[in-house]
């Protein structure tokens, strides 16, 4: 009786096997990556709101706003405010396209939402450089003070993040993003990119509703 061997495996299919482990991997972490982001941007935000409703709460000796107060500008805040909700609605949007295939479309609204969002950093800027008030003055300008610089430094990230993305996007070929791609690269390239895209737009879209909640809090009540 002849004496029956085991094929060694092969290579290509051990290759195959550890990119498709390593790629499931990287799509995992830019799901699980994005929602923890939010998490700690959520507590990072919420210290600030914290402070916000304490030291109006016991306004203490008065000195919650001062005999001196000055409302910060609205005419900065509304505009910040619109800036990044129109950023996050626009990438939004660019979003669903680029799920239907169209880069194209996708990269023409994520160069208008890095304008509007880079434009929004840019209006901060000129707002905590021309405040009414000092920042140690009272308890509302403390809060304010500390808050927005933080609210700066994220979306100056987010757009980093977001330039990032479109310069990732230069090599990919239209026409990946409508049919199947001819090799497992490729394809894996399309799928991350689109893993990261949707996990910054959420982290995006949070930082928006973030925004447009410490615009009540310091705007508006």
């Amino acid at each position: 009786m002849a004496e029956q061997t085991t094929q060694p495996p092969n290579e290509l299919d051990r290759a195959a096997e550890e990119a498709g482990f390593y790629h499931e991997a990287a799509l995992n972490a830019a799901w699980t990556g994005s929602r923890f982001a939010i998490g700690a941007l959520a507590f990072l935000y919420g210290a600030f709101a914290f402070a916000y409703f304490y030291l109006r709460s016991i306004n203490s000796e008065g000195r919650w706003k001062g005999s001196g107060y000055h409302a910060p500008q609205m005419g900065y805040g509304v505009t910040i405010l619109v800036l990044v909700l129109v950023s996050a609605v626009v990438q939004y949007a660019g979003l669903q396209r680029i799920k239907a295939g169209a880069k194209g479309a996708w990269q023409a609204a994520a160069l208008v939402a890095l304008l509007l969002g880079t434009a929004a950093v840019v209006v901060q800027i000129l707002q905590l450089l021309s405040l009414p008030f000092q920042p140690g003055s009272s308890g509302f300008s403390s809060v304010f003070t500390d808050t927005y610089p933080v609210l700066l430094v994220s979306w100056l990230a987010a757009m980093l993040w977001l330039e990032i993305l479109v310069m990732r996007a230069r090599p990919l070929t239209a026409i990946s993003f409508l049919e199947q791609p001819p090799t497992y690269a490729e394809a894996f390239a399309v799928q991350r990119f689109q893993s990261s895209l949707s996990a910054f737009t959420l982290v995006w879209n949070f930082m928006a509703v973030v925004t447009l909640f410490f615009f009540l809090l310091f705007y508006v009540l």
